[in-house]
């Protein structure tokens, strides 16, 4: 599954709004937070592949 890579748009609470960057879609999703990197803040790229989310550089 994957790879997709996706921005941080906001964090709330708990949970980060993502979007995704690789293809051209508006739609944002919801996701835990308990699920990426601690590091992971607004503005943060992040590459899901595998079941899993780290953070580009």
């Amino acid at each position: 599954m994957g790879p997709y890579t996706y921005l941080v748009v906001r964090i709330d609470g708990d949970y980060a709004v993502l979007q995704r960057t690789d293809i051209q879609e508006e739609d944002t999703i919801l996701v835990a937070r308990a699920l990426m990197p601690e590091e992971t803040g607004e503005g943060t790229r992040l590459l899901w592949e595998n079941l899993s989310y780290s953070i580009l550089d």
